[in-house]
This record gives C-alpha cells, sequence and structure tokens, in this order.
C-alpha cells in the first residue's frame, strides 16, 4: 500500500470513531435528560412507571401505597370506606385478613386466593415487614416450609 492510501484509511476511520463518538454521548445526554425528566416530575413518573409495566410486565415497586385508617365507630369507617365501582357508589361490608408467609410465598398464596375468592379481582397486597419480634419471625421460619 503506499503511503497516501494509508493516510486516506487513517483519516477515514478517525472520523467514523470520531462521528461514533458523538452519537454515542448525544444518545447518553438523552438518556440523562429524559431520566432526570421523568425523576423530577410526579406525572412523568407515573407515565415512566406505566411504560416499564407494560414493556416488562412486571410491576414497579413504590407506586401504589396501603393506608391503615383509624376511625372512630363502625358508621365513620362506613363513610369513609365507600368506593366507586362499576358506575356506582358501592358501601359494602368486608372482613380484613392479615396473612403472614415468608416473602418467597407470596405468589403461592395469591393464586390460592384467587382459586377460591369471590371476587373476579380480589384485594391482595403484600407490605414487606423491616422489623419485629425476632422470636415470632424465628417460629414463623420453622412453621412456614421453604418452597
Amino acid at each position: 500500500m503506499t503511503l497516501w492510501h494509508n493516510v486516506w484509511m487513517f483519516h477515514r476511520c478517525h472520523k467514523e470513531a470520531v462521528s461514533l463518538s458523538g452519537f454515542r454521548s448525544v444518545l447518553l445526554m438523552s438518556c440523562l435528560i429524559l431520566v432526570l425528566s421523568v425523576s423530577m416530575y410526579p406525572g412523568l413518573w407515573s407515565i415512566g412507571v406505566q411504560l416499564h409495566s407494560a414493556l416488562t410486565g412486571s410491576y414497579a415497586p413504590g407506586h401504589h401505597s396501603l393506608l391503615l385508617i383509624n376511625s372512630p365507630n363502625e358508621m365513620a369507617a362506613k363513610d369513609i370506606g365507600r368506593y366507586y365501582w362499576k358506575g356506582e357508589i358501592q358501601d359494602a361490608s368486608e372482613v380484613l385478613m392479615l396473612v403472614k408467609t415468608k416473602t418467597s410465598r407470596i405468589q403461592q398464596v395469591i393464586d390460592f386466593v384467587r382459586s377460591v375468592h369471590p371476587y373476579d379481582n380480589p384485594e391482595v397486597l403484600s407490605l414487606l415487614v423491616e422489623d419485629g419480634s425476632l422470636a415470632y419471625m424465628k417460629w414463623m421460619d420453622e412453621a412456614i416450609p421453604d418452597d
């Protein structure tokens, strides 16, 4: 090969490398701006969570919350507990169950509840235990078999 051919190849490869580097920089900056925008605005964050869930088919933690509400009496609880379902205000009495299990067994519990529950879409929510009675949690480990 001639010297000029080598110089020409060097310049061509250098231009392609610079072009690719510039493209990567623009792509990285665009992703960074998107992430910052989504994290800074709750509405955009919500859209991002919905897109993530739709694309991955998974639940994004932190998108929903469970509230425990204290009421002075049953009538006040009924007033608070009215909810909108199928175009009407509902006033149903329900019984709350607290089910304790290992985190690894939650899906099995959900599957069982769905198979026997009279509702089409039963409410099953999971809250991680952060701390508690060590003796009780040891008992749960012994009482609940591993998968």
